[in-house]
């Protein structure tokens, strides 16, 4: 599988911004997430979603603002980012694993990074 993640950009503070993975080879079955790595810190996970759908999971720093869905017919998850703060500024990554998990550990396949920089 290989994933090519775009979008990232320069927004103001409570403004929006979508990205995108879009992936190529075998999807079905798989679960795909974004992660995230702010300078000088750790990846942490942003969100899921089962790539057949019925299932999404959030990291609670973006429940509520953040929206992961997907597009089978392009092979495209996208990340909705709304209210963006300060604090969502990270290069961002796409990638997929077989099971169900927010663990980078168990993500197989990863996508290049897409930075996104919120200003005040």
């Amino acid at each position: 599988v290989q994933l090519q993640a775009f979008g990232g950009g320069l927004v103001q503070a409570g403004g929006s911004l979508r990205l995108s993975c879009a992936a190529s080879g075998r999807t079905f079955g798989r679960y795909m997430g974004w992660f995230r790595q702010a300078p000088g810190k750790e990846r942490e996970f942003v969100a899921a979603i089962r790539w057949s759908g019925g299932w999404r999971y959030y990291a609670d720093s973006v429940k509520g603002r953040f929206t992961i869905s997907r597009e089978n017919s392009n092979n495209t998850v996208f990340l909705q980012m709304n209210s963006l703060k300060l604090s969502d500024t990270a290069v961002y990554y796409c990638a997929t694993a077989g099971v169900i998990s927010s663990a980078q550990s168990d993500y197989e396949y990863w996508g290049q990074g897409t930075l996104v920089t919120v200003s005040s």
